[in-house]
């Protein structure tokens, strides 16, 4: 309760023209001009595990993400894929959003590509994932699909992030596969190792029901590794036909996305080049300067 009581008072104290929220918590009781960054509505569609236990979680979740977009001055997107969300769920007007894409990570460069990956355990070619253990995320779907994919080829899984305890879906899944020996979970990841991670996978998967953006499949073609994604997500919005695209139900269509990268290495390259002249469009400073220029705006 601190970000909706402590927090408006410490902002009217800097008598401010103008805030920033980078999230969806807006102060309900922050009665001067701001705009909102609504990465996706995610939650909406997959509540956490206390907002669903409690109605009163629930409802302040309710209040304060409707309030927040409808007070603010400018509500800020990391895609259009969210942006339809926006008003088809909450009839924004459309002129009240603007869409600003993200930028692609640029971890350092590390020189011992196999030393790192040998260190995680990862002895054979393999399927990456790296990010949050959580329902939306539909891990579950992935490993299922992994068991298809391994009657065909001898690979690896690795699903890099923190478990989370409170989706337990994907542990069991990881639990009752029949090659749970080649299914690794590192957990955290430091950056250096991820740009191992990123450029010695023979594909990164994003298996989401739902994503704003999609950071992890675009930071993986900024290493070279062509991605496998779900095609409810914004993924085919920035990447476009750099990418290959699934139904995230179907654990059929998942595997045989993957198995085509796999046993056809000139699409897989195919897939890289043009991966490669879409990740011009995303850089940092570019976010930085549009968003400068709703502040003036």
């Amino acid at each position: 309760w601190a970000e909706q009581l402590k927090y408006p008072k410490l902002l009217r104290q800097h008598n401010l023209d103008m805030m920033h929220f980078t999230n969806f918590n807006v102060p309900i009781f922050y009665r001067r001009k701001f705009i909102v960054t609504i990465h996706d509505i995610t939650p909406w569609f997959f509540p956490g595990p206390n907002v669903r236990k409690s109605l009163i979680r629930k409802l302040g979740y309710n209040l304060t993400f409707k309030l927040g977009i409808k007070k603010a001055w400018k509500i800020l997107v990391p895609s259009e894929h969210t942006k339809k969300q926006l008003i088809g769920h909450f009839k924004i007007p459309k002129d009240k959003i603007k869409v600003i894409y993200l930028g692609a990570t640029h971890f350092s460069k590390v020189q011992n590509n196999d030393k790192i990956v040998k260190k995680y355990g990862i002895l054979k070619p393999y399927l990456f994932y790296v990010g949050v253990w959580r329902d939306h995320k539909n891990l579950d779907t992935l490993v299922e699909a992994f068991n298809k994919i391994k009657a065909q080829h001898d690979v690896q899984l690795i699903l890099a992030g923190q478990e989370d305890k409170a989706y337990p879906e994907t542990r069991q899944a990881i639990e009752q596969s029949s090659y749970k020996s080649d299914i690794l979970t590192p957990g955290f990841v430091p950056g250096s190792d991820l740009a191992a991670l990123y450029s010695s996978a023979e594909i990164y998967v994003l298996p989401s029901f739902n994503e704003g953006f999609g950071l992890g499949a675009l930071e993986a073609t900024n290493y070279g590794t062509p991605v496998i994604a779900s095609s409810t997500t914004s993924v085919p919005e920035i990447l476009g036909d750099s990418a290959l695209y699934f139904d995230p139900q179907s654990a059929e269509e998942l595997a045989e996305a993957a198995n085509k990268l796999l046993s056809d290495k000139k699409l897989s390259a195919k897939i890289v080049a043009k991966s490669q002249a879409k990740i011009k469009r995303y850089d940092w400073q570019t976010t930085a300067d549009k968003t400068l220029q709703i502040y003036h705006g």
